[in-house]
């Protein structure tokens, strides 16, 4: 546990993108349970929706820099 608590805090992007990528592609599923979709479809929206996360994290992070130049 001390490895994945130390990869966490030394990538705190990534860990971000991760869980926020597997908690969208959970409610997306769980939403999409009663629909009629190949599985080739559920593929790609699942491939979407973690790269979705990705683009949400990059932009959160955004905010992350002001916050370094205001310490400086």
């Amino acid at each position: 546990m001390q490895i994945v608590r130390d990869w966490m805090y030394a990538h705190p992007n990534l860990s971000m993108w991760f869980v926020l990528g597997t908690g969208m592609v959970v409610i997306l599923l769980f939403s999409a349970q009663d629909v009629d979709l190949t599985g080739s479809q559920r593929f790609w929206l699942v491939v979407i929706t973690f790269l979705v996360a990705g683009l949400c994290t990059w932009i959160i992070s955004w905010g992350d820099d002001e916050d370094d130049e205001a310490e400086r």
